[in-house]
């Protein structure tokens, strides 16, 4: 390095009444750096409940907009106002709470029906591979075919009652807890097992502590599945011969081209669903404490 440039006094302040500083010990102006955590504050403060409300809210106020305008035409689809008093009115005289009663006590019987027989063929076929090799073609194979196009069938074996509208239901909730049940089985790391092993417990020790709960977050899966599969069943067995539930008021309701009312049911059927799932998320909730997961930023 030349002899000059190491010998130049530094650059001193002319200010005058003040200490000379040196430039190199001259604070700069920096730029305050904002942490990736905190962009988006503002958004986050808003309550999380008022975010999850906020699209289903602009869209009823663009429905009755359109609807007060004579865009959608009331024979098309009602408007929300004539919808709420066609609610009020069902609940009023006992219309509703005794169809949503009867569709309640077929989705419970399906549910346990359906739960009880894909549960233990899930256990049957994941425990063993002897079980596996008996019951899991069989069930793939039904699995394939449309279990709504079984409604004649049902009709035909078990008649026009309750029986086929449950059984319809049972069908689709056992497939849906039969795959996922079976898949948190075949899922649970091996390690573990081998862990258990060397701990001294046996096959039935092994199966309780170490496989049942390895596989339990796929079960809640299934049973979240399940209930969406429920729903979904219970609506196309009360349209066939039924006497009774949300799913003829629905029948009545088109035959007099009383869209108000189908719009009624439809918001009972995803009201009761949302609500099942949510006792769901409360249970994986308990349930399944010692996992760990990601809930997003």
């Amino acid at each position: 390095m030349p002899i000059g440039h190491a010998l130049a006094p530094p650059d001193m302040s002319s200010e005058p009444g003040k200490v000379p500083v040196p430039a190199a010990h001259r604070p700069l102006d920096l730029e305050p750096v904002v942490p990736a955590s905190a962009r988006g504050t503002r958004l986050r403060a808003v309550p999380r409940w008022l975010r999850r409300t906020a699209g289903p809210l602009l869209l009823l106020v663009l429905w009755q907009v359109l609807s007060a305008t004579g865009v959608l035409h009331p024979d098309v689809l009602a408007s929300p106002g004539t919808i709420a008093r066609a609610g009020s009115d069902l609940i009023a005289d006992g219309t509703l709470p005794s169809a949503m009663a009867v569709s309640l006590r077929r989705v419970a019987a399906g549910l346990a029906l359906g739960g009880v027989v894909g549960t233990a063929l899930a256990l049957v076929s994941g425990l063993s591979r002897l079980g596996e090799d008996l019951v899991d073609a069989s069930v793939q194979m039904l699995r394939t075919v449309p279990w709504v196009g079984l409604i004649p069938l049902f009709i035909i074996w078990l008649g026009i009652g309750e029986a086929p509208k449950v059984a319809l239901i049972a069908l689709g909730v056992a497939f849906h807890l039969y795959l996922n049940v079976y898949a948190g089985i075949r899922g649970v790391d091996a390690q573990l097992v081998e862990a258990g092993e060397s701990l001294g417990l046996g096959r039935w020790g092994l199966v309780r502590h170490v496989v049942l709960p390895g596989a339990l977050p796929g079960a809640m899966t299934g049973l979240r599945y399940s209930l969406a599969t429920a729903w979904l069943a219970l609506v196309f067995g009360e349209s066939v011969n039924a006497d009774a539930g949300i799913g003829f008021l629905m029948n009545q309701a088109r035959e007099f081209f009383r869209t108000d009312v189908i719009v009624v049911c439809l918001v009972v059927y995803a009201f009761l669903g949302l609500t099942a799932d949510v006792i769901v998320r409360t249970l994986e909730r308990l349930l399944l404490q010692w996992r760990p997961t990601f809930t997003g930023q």
